[in-house]
């Protein structure tokens, strides 16, 4: 600023008023320039920040995804497993062959445990409540995240009418039904159980009264169709955290 200050005055004194016109205006233009470029600096660095706070978000949804699917896994192979055993159970019913399908009618039982798939949603949601937002708002990825929890959403509906179901028809069971052996049959160990000295034929009969009360057969009937649409969903689920997972890997190598 001295070297500039010391020209302006030199032309001044030596009365060259238009070069220092042409000056001044080089000058205030070299100025100008000097802004723009710190201006452009600096709007590089807030895109920057921006950008990796967007992928901050990305990545900890796409974990929370992966947790997802590893989960979403062992329901799809449960689920599978309980709904072609109730379905043999159902098949018992219908052909009146319980007594021959015995083992089928009390481990088809499984149908009254209940689970929620619970999937973690606070990253999607931070990244919502946020100004990064906008970042992805409208694109792909956007449409694939509502996708994701719209079938989420689903899910947690079905499978709350499903459990309340199950628990009432339990209740039911558990006023009409004294289950003592059933549940020692399923939770105590073998030794413990031979200690008792209780005669086969008494749990056998037990678990033959049980299976032939309506509650229970309602919920093997029911689990026989609902569990095939539990999985459906949840396979569907699973795809679209697999194209979820990859358009954050796209979005993030940008």
């Amino acid at each position: 600023m001295k070297i500039f200050r010391k020209i302006r005055f030199q032309l001044l004194e030596k009365g060259k008023t238009s070069q220092y016109l042409k000056y001044a205006i080089g000058e205030i233009l070299l100025v100008v320039i000097g802004i723009l470029i710190a201006l452009q600096i600096n709007n590089w660095n807030e895109a920057t920040k921006e950008q990796r706070i967007l992928k901050d978000y990305l990545v900890k949804i796409k974990s929370h995804t992966q947790e997802d699917l590893r989960e979403l896994e062992l329901a799809i192979t449960s689920r599978k497993q309980f709904a072609d055993l109730c379905k043999k159970a159902r098949r018992a019913m219908l052909t009146h062959t319980e007594e021959d399908n015995m083992y089928v009618m009390m481990t088809s039982g499984l149908a009254f445990v209940d689970f929620y798939f619970k999937p973690k949603r606070d990253g999607y949601e931070a990244l919502k409540n946020s100004s990064s937002f906008g970042k992805i708002n409208n694109s792909k990825l956007d449409s694939l995240l509502i996708q994701y929890h719209i079938i989420i959403d689903l899910i947690a509906e079905n499978e709350k009418s499903y459990n309340e179901y199950i628990l009432t028809q339990e209740a039911d069971l558990s006023k009409k039904f004294d289950r003592t052996l059933v549940l020692a049959s399923a939770f105590m160990q073998q030794d413990e159980l031979n200690a008792l000295e209780i005669p086969q034929e008494e749990f056998s009969e037990a678990f033959k009264a049980y299976t032939s009360f309506p509650a229970y057969r309602n919920v093997i009937n029911l689990a026989a169709f609902q569990f095939e649409s539990m999985v459906k969903q949840y396979k569907e689920l699973k795809q679209t955290g697999e194209a979820v997972i990859k358009e954050i890997d796209r979005f993030t190598e940008k």
